[in-house]
């Protein structure tokens, strides 16, 4: 055997609950105000929800204006849920919400903002593309799967939440069979499966199990030979989850980068993409990097592709552009070669990727920050930075 495991998120798990504030928050002024810049992360302890940051808007602020987005973003992702009683869920109308957010530095805004209406990086950093064929969204197995799962968990709970609540975490182990396999894409089968879903205090774990494995075998689809009744199954392996959400664990903005983007399969880069804003490559340029990633792979070029992008604060154009097709790569030409003809081709400037994805206006017709915290932030095919929309120059270009 050789197994890799990935663990995947609710939106009602607590740092999810973080993210989706910070980005329901990013979300409300670009739409009131598209040149807003936004850094605001968020702490949750029990009832207390903390909020600081920097912000440079045109949108008048005050603490009422916080207060609305955190109940708006509770009652989307779930809370209260009818079948938890106070004390084992959160219920926004207790939350205490300290907000201590700052304008943003002046020394930021003179590098961000350019006179010929291009945008500097809004700090240094660098950031990580990656896409792999075991599946045909690009997307590593084990990764994927715990995110199917955890959708299909998600939903039932929102529909049900007199049986389940909305706070779990699931994870997948693939088994490859031996390294070489994983180093060529090729997954085997699932050798375990693991949840940890929130339940109301009167159904027994007995119950719990065998709903959690209906609902995954007749809801998530498997290719072929990767489920089996030979897999192990850990359902609350405490024997009780009840008390759950930010009531029994604190949530923090950032801390599920992992389950945002590749899930361990690739670096993850210098800082989370929830809570800021386009000028931030942080977010930028993961999805630029994603971009290009799937792009290489979808081409035929390789079988893996991991893409790093590094910036400046205050330049536009990165200052490195790294292909490593990880000793997959399907034709002559060589990272080094790739790496210069792609960085030569697209601009890749902070300008460039927020006006190529309209990251600037965010709407729920297209895409919603918050909506993309929840789910994770690359791999779902509605995201404008998984379009394949140059394909036919990466085929023609390098093969």
């Amino acid at each position: 055997m050789y197994l890799f495991a990935s663990e995947a998120v609710s939106a009602g798990h607590p740092d999810k609950c973080a993210d989706i504030i910070a980005d329901t928050i990013v979300d409300t002024l670009l739409q009131l105000d598209p040149d807003s810049k936004v850094a605001t992360e968020v702490f949750i302890s029990g009832k207390h929800v903390i909020i600081g940051g920097e912000v440079k808007t045109k949108v008048s602020l005050d603490t009422s204006f916080y207060e609305e987005i955190v109940k708006k973003a509770f009652n989307q992702i779930g809370y209260p849920e009818i079948g938890f009683e106070r004390g084992e869920t959160f219920y926004p109308d207790e939350a205490e919400i300290h907000v201590y957010v700052s304008t943003q530095s002046s020394d930021i805004t003179m590098g961000v903002v350019k006179a010929d209406n291009e945008i500097g990086a809004g700090d240094q950093g660098m950031m990580f593309g990656y896409a792999s064929s075991e599946r045909d969204d690009y997307m590593p197995s084990a990764f994927s799967y715990a995110r199917e799962i955890r959708d299909e968990l998600y939903a039932y709970a929102l529909k049900h939440p007199e049986t389940f609540g909305v706070d779990m975490k699931t994870e997948v182990v693939m088994d490859y069979g031996t390294k070489e396999n994983f180093d060529n894409c090729s997954p085997q089968r699932i050798a375990k499966i693991i949840v940890a879903i929130a339940h109301n205090k009167d159904v027994e774990q007995k119950e719990v199990k065998r709903l959690v494995k209906k609902i995954i075998t007749e809801n998530v689809i498997f290719d072929a030979g990767h489920f089996d009744d030979n897999i192990e199954f850990y359902i609350n392996n405490t024997g009780r989850f009840v008390q759950h959400s930010p009531i029994a664990d604190s949530g923090l903005t950032g801390r599920k980068v992992v389950c945002d983007t590749y899930g361990g399969y690739a670096p993850i880069g210098g800082g989370s993409q929830s809570s800021k804003d386009y000028t931030k490559v942080d977010r930028t340029a993961l999805y630029a990097a994603r971009w290009l990633a799937k792009h290489i792979v979808a081409a035929g070029l390789a079988k893996k592709a991991l893409i790093q992008l590094s910036y400046v604060i205050a330049e536009t154009r990165p200052s490195s552009v790294t292909v490593d097709t990880q000793h997959t790569g399907l034709t002559k030409m060589k990272d080094e070669e790739l790496s210069q003809i792609i960085a030569d081709k697209f601009p890749l400037t902070p300008r460039w990727i927020t006006e190529k994805f309209g990251l600037d206006h965010p709407s729920e017709k297209r895409f919603l920050y918050a909506d993309i915290a929840a789910k994770g932030q690359i791999g779902y095919a509605e995201y404008p930075w998984e379009e394949l929309d140059e394909l036919a120059w990466f085929k023609n270009e390098f093969l």
